[in-house]
């Protein structure tokens, strides 16, 4: 991919939990069906293999259709990091390349603060659309744990 066109975001939250809650939120299918979706009234369907090598998927039942990001766990370092690659299987959303999402846990105080990096977009509308969603998601998960 041409370098001058990929787009990142950085988002951080402090969230007030622990560590290990924040890193069970984000890893467990019963939990993450709680926040991971922007739209808090969308039943969302969640599976993990969570494993380096194994896939996810986040179905989110929203208006217009079911929505459903999908990837590969590339790093797990329990319980401070994970990163993993993200697309969607809908053709009008699929993004055509391989982003991939850094989330770093560190506790601080107060609990723990939350670095989520996502990179590799091909567009600016990506990256604009995603920063929305994220930080939507990152609020959910603050107000389930906190």
């Amino acid at each position: 991919m041409n370098v001058e066109t990929a787009q990142a975001l950085t988002l951080t939250k402090t969230i007030a939990a622990s560590r290990e809650a924040v890193f069970a939120a984000w890893t467990r299918p019963e939990h993450m069906r709680n926040w991971c979706c922007p739209d808090p009234t969308a039943e969302v369907d969640v599976k993990i293999d969570f494993r380096v090598g194994g896939a996810y998927s986040i179905t989110m039942g929203i208006e217009g259709g079911p929505l459903t990001a999908m990837g590969v766990y590339k790093e797990i370092d329990p319980p401070s990091r994970i990163v993993y690659t993200w697309d969607w299987q809908e053709g009008d959303h699929r993004m055509g390349v391989e982003t991939v999402v850094t989330v770093e846990l560190s506790e601080v105080d107060g609990g723990t603060e939350v670095r989520l990096v996502h990179e590799g977009f091909p567009a600016a509308e990506a990256k604009t659309g995603h920063e929305e969603g994220w930080t939507a998601c990152l609020e959910r998960l603050a107000k389930k744990l906190g």
